[in-house]
């Protein structure tokens, strides 16, 4: 082996990882996921197929109980709307698991690994925020367009047709964008940690989604959601109380801060040459003190902006969330989106500030191409816990990418069907031609997922790159599409200018920043921060700019009233109380989720950042103070949403099992019922007829919902 000379780098690496001889000679530190995958490629195929497979089942029963004991009927409105009434709990907790994608793992635990605290805060600040402000659009929808099923649909009917066709493809663009996110992250786990096939995961990772959704639509991915959740923030625990309480590597606040201070402090190898991507071997540059406990980060808080920019795009251009707003009872909407967000905040930031950390403190080699591909998690969860850790991870993340792509499905499917289908091809389709146009979509997206990622990995596009391309390519639409619901003034062709000028501005100053910059442009250079927040910041930019001009020289001074207009394929059989749409209970709620929402957006984005600027370099009383948060926000967190939808829909549950156990099949025949029920109503008094319907919810306990039917055709 030859000795470290002029033309080599020092290598004084401690040991615990093996060192090898590179192609010049020269003793160089071995990448961490280099050799032998940890666990054999029958756990990846295992973990992926039989995952799948359970969700499949088990998702698809669950729908079977609702509609066999609680009344639910399989209708298109049903499909893609989940009936309208879904509670606050589940709403938070379908919130969480759609917002937490495999960059939500990954990507937060990079840049960690990279600017060092501020990484996990920036990342989850940064995108919680939308969530938040996002209430306000899910109540606009309840009160302006209350029969709506996708935004586009909110679209045409306000600003028309080249107005619905420009939003219309910003929305496929977002579901596009995220999907691939999902499945580049999941395959290259997959693969780093059980060998299988990078190619095989990104088709196999959908399968199990596309079967599930088929067999209960929206409603199945809400019930998965839930259980995805549970598992994400069980593994959340269990990884953050590890690594800050029960590691015997690192296992208290005062070992990760002695570790951080000592890496920052030292001279590391380097494993490849500097990047944008990754770490300077020593100090960090653009770090106060070149420390990793600050907030006081360039570097950090430029990805914090470019963060803001992009996930805004990702909230408000991605049809996943007005469906899931449409799906929520009007009482629960604004909670809903408050809780899932403040709650959603602790994944990013307590695994972040936990694994991310972790790789640090543990001096793990791992090299910016495996950072920016996501592998910093699976790197710390490996050294702490072996293979167990692996396949905590890897459970993890196949929730975090099944769930979030399952919305996706559905997001396109009801934009393929009501915005497509029903109003340029069809516009008589009666429900069961567009259940089946939704069926198709989904079997056709969900083989399309498969084949983008593999020619992403193809092409080499990473995680990282990816992410922070997102907003300039989404951003200019989403003040445009904020305005819709929130602005009268606001008119179609400050829309169209706003959304089309504003990308294409974005994307030609992302690419000239780089030019200019660093002499070309290629995936690494367009990947670096100065290009990507020049290019996201004139995007949303000039997007809201371009828009606002627009329409205070011509203002629309729209009333609303096509936008509630909007019609129903079928009436829903079980309809809420009219009390829930009332103006005065909508407007309430409004006001309640401005206060709330805007008031943590102030506090998370600049309150606490600037009250922790005066710490500088973090002293051991402040990073545990820090620590501290991260755990108990995370630990809080996953009680809250565990147990909130249980608790609301405990009746419920123990109305199904009562059901079960007496096989009571009442609902079979519910149609029968009606019409005998209604025929002996019309036959009593009024006074009489209330009296026994009174009586017979009493005696039953049933859900009033279960009895409007009959009180529809009595009356």
């Amino acid at each position: 082996m030859a000795s470290s000379g002029s033309r080599c780098p020092p290598f004084d690496f401690s040991g615990k990882y093996y060192d090898v001889v590179s192609g010049d000679g020269c003793r160089r530190q071995s990448s961490f996921f280099e050799g032998k995958s940890v666990l054999s490629q029958s756990v990846g195929y295992s973990v992926i197929l039989g995952f799948g497979a359970f969700f499949a089942i088990f998702t698809s029963f669950l729908v079977w109980l609702e509609k066999r004991y609680v009344g639910s009927k399989y209708t298109s409105e049903w499909f893609n709307t989940a009936g309208r009434n879904v509670k606050t709990g589940l709403i938070a907790s379908v919130i969480v698991s759609q917002w937490t994608w495999a960059a939500t793992i990954l990507q937060s635990s990079n840049v960690a690994w990279q600017y060092g605290v501020s990484g996990p805060f920036w990342y989850a600040s940064g995108a919680t925020i939308q969530v938040l402000l996002f209430g306000i659009m899910a109540i606009e929808i309840k009160r302006k367009a209350p029969h709506a099923h996708t935004v586009c649909e909110i679209v045409k009917a306000r600003w028309g047709t080249a107005a619905h066709i420009v939003f219309l493809s910003f929305c496929f663009l977002t579901n596009i964008i995220v999907t691939a996110m999902l499945l580049l992250g999941g395959s290259a786990v997959v693969n780093a940690l059980t060998g299988v096939n990078i190619y095989a995961a990104c088709f196999l990772i959908p399968l199990g989604v596309v079967v599930y959704t088929l067999a209960g639509g929206l409603k199945a991915i809400f019930l998965a959601s839930y259980i995805h959740s549970v598992i994400v923030h069980v593994v959340l625990v269990i990884f953050v109380y590890l690594v800050y309480m029960a590691s015997n590597e690192l296992g208290s606040p005062r070992v990760m801060y002695d570790r951080l201070v000592e890496v920052a402090s030292k001279s590391r190898i380097c494993q490849e040459p500097v990047s944008h991507h990754g770490q300077s071997c020593g100090p960090v540059g653009g770090n106060y003190k070149g420390s990793y406990l600050t907030m006081l980060s360039s570097r950090g808080l430029m990805f914090g902006i470019i963060n803001i920019v992009g996930n805004f795009g990702t909230v408000f251009v991605d049809n996943g969330y007005w469906v899931s707003a449409i799906a929520a009872r009007a009482s629960s909407t604004h909670k809903g989106y408050l809780l899932g967000g403040l709650v959603w905040f602790a994944v990013p930031f307590s695994l972040a500030t936990s694994l991310g950390l972790g790789a640090l403190a543990l001096d793990l080699p791992i090299t910016a191409s495996e950072a920016s591909r996501g592998l910093v998690p699976p790197a710390t969860a490996i050294a702490l816990m072996g293979k167990g850790g692996s396949v905590l991870l890897l459970t993890m993340l196949f929730m975090a990418v099944t769930s979030a792509g399952s919305s996706e499905l559905i997001a396109v499917s009801s934009l393929c069907t009501y915005d497509i289908y029903r109003t340029y091809i069809n516009p008589d389709a009666t429900g069961k031609t567009i259940l089946k146009v939704s069926m198709a979509v989904i079997f056709g997206f969900g083989c399309f997922m498969g084949l983008l990622a593999a020619i992403l990995n193809k092409a080499g596009v990473s995680l990282d790159w990816i992410y922070l391309a997102m907003g300039v390519l989404i951003g200019s639409a989403v003040l445009p599409i904020a305005f819709m619901l929130l602005w009268r003034k606001a008119n179609a062709i400050g829309a169209i200018l706003g959304a089309t000028i504003g990308c294409l501005l974005g994307i030609i100053t992302w690419l000239s920043v780089a030019k200019i910059e660093y002499g070309r442009v290629n995936l690494d250079t367009t990947g670096r921060n100065a290009p990507m927040l020049t290019g996201n910041l004139v995007s949303i930019l000039t997007g809201g700019a371009i828009h606002a001009i627009c329409s205070f020289v011509s203002p629309q001074n729209y009333d609303w009233g096509t936008t509630k207009q909007i019609t129903l394929v079928e009436e829903e059989k079980s309809e809420l109380p009219a009390e829930e749409y009332k103006e005065e209970k909508l407007l309430r709620a409004k006001a309640w989720i401005v206060k709330w929402g805007v008031g943590f957006t102030f506090v998370i984005v600049l309150l606490w950042p600037l009250l922790s600027l005066p710490a500088g370099d973090f002293s051991i009383g402040y990073f545990t103070f820090w620590a501290v948060i991260a755990i108990a926000w995370g630990t809080i967190g996953s009680i809250v949403i565990i147990a909130l939808p249980v608790f609301e829909s405990w009746e419920t549950i123990q109305s199904v099992l009562r059901c079960m156990f007496t096989n009571d099949r009442l609902m079979e025949n519910v149609e029968e019922m009606n019409l005998r029920m209604g025929a002996i109503m019309l036959a009593i008094p009024e006074a009489e007829r209330i009296y026994l319907l009174e009586k017979e919810k009493a005696k039953k306990k049933e859900p009033i919902e279960q009895l409007q039917p009959y009180i529809r055709l009595g009356q």
